[in-house]
């Protein structure tokens, strides 16, 4: 009788416990989507979306490249054109000063952009070549940014071949004009993102169907480099449980341990790119050929 009720015991502790995990209020990281977020199109007019990057107040910014416009989407819902003739932008990412970085490739240039609109050409060569054509970008606090310039042959480029040799990720620290070259030994590195405390940048290489984890050196330079990921990516995110999110085919989940946690299927031939935003920086954004979409999550952006 005494093995009856103890077994009663334990099978009603696990009942309890199993209840109390149920209605625990506390994040899931294993399970980043909001558990009744569906995934919402917010527009499909464009020729091909991508750079999305939410502003202090969680307005997003996306490019269309084709078209050679930036977009802006604010937290009330509003759709709008920020900027005709963009530069051909593509990869997009907000300092902390409010400005918009924009890898502008028409002319392989990196660009700063006030709220205004003011263009400030911040590079578009290394060691006196033409950049390949400046493609996502990251800026850590410090204001330092890192990007990508791998090579796409354009049709708007006279050119039909690179000046540079490799393919590379480049970092320009705060205040200078001085290309630093950081990591030349990838296929095509295209996205890119790093950690808020600064000390771990992930890079995906899509020619070769990989994604890096390395950290990050006191002087900006890459140190330690590892596998992180079994796939490439265009853009990519963090999110403020450690969470990666890598784009292409819908958008995939890794933990801060490279292991697949979720796939979230977007019906678009192929998805470009992603970014946290909204009035919380809970609402995750997606750039996938013609169209823009929304999801609700539970979690939310790094910073």
């Amino acid at each position: 009788m005494k093995c009856t009720a103890d077994i009663f015991c334990l099978l009603s502790l696990l009942a309890l416990s199993f209840r109390s995990v149920a209605q625990a209020p506390d994040i899931d990281p294993s399970f980043p989507v909001a558990r009744n977020g569906k995934l919402q199109l917010i527009s499909d007019q464009f020729s091909f979306t991508e750079g999305p990057a939410a502003d202090a107040g969680g307005n997003v910014f996306f490019t269309d490249q084709p078209n050679n416009k930036i977009w802006k989407y604010d937290t009330n819902g509003s759709l709008t054109v920020f900027m005709d003739n963009a530069g051909r932008a593509n990869g997009l990412y907000f300092n902390r000063r409010g400005e918009l970085i924009v890898c502008a490739d028409e002319n392989n240039q990196l660009w700063s952009l006030s709220p205004s609109g003011k263009i400030s050409v911040l590079v578009d060569t290394f060691q006196s070549k033409k950049l390949n054509g400046p493609n996502d970008v990251w800026i850590n606090k410090k204001g330092d940014m890192y990007f990508t310039d791998p090579y796409y042959q354009r049709e708007y480029w006279k050119r039909t071949k690179p000046d540079l040799k490799l393919q590379s990720v480049y970092l320009l620290k705060r205040g200078s004009h001085n290309l630093v070259s950081v990591e030349d030994s990838l296929v095509k590195p295209n996205g890119i993102v790093g950690t808020p405390d600064g000390k771990c940048l992930y890079v995906a290489d899509i020619g070769a169907s990989k994604t890096y984890k390395y950290t990050i050196n006191r002087d900006g330079t890459l140190g330690e480099k590892k596998l992180f990921a079994e796939m490439g990516s265009d853009g990519m995110t963090i999110d403020n449980q450690g969470n990666v999110y890598l784009t292409g085919n819908g958008v995939t989940v890794f933990n801060k341990d490279g292991v697949r946690i979720k796939h979230i299927p977007v019906p678009a031939k192929w998805t470009g790119n992603v970014c946290f935003g909204g009035e919380n920086n809970d609402w995750l954004f997606i750039t996938a050929s013609e169209k823009l979409f929304k999801i609700k999550m539970q979690v939310k952006a790094a910073n």
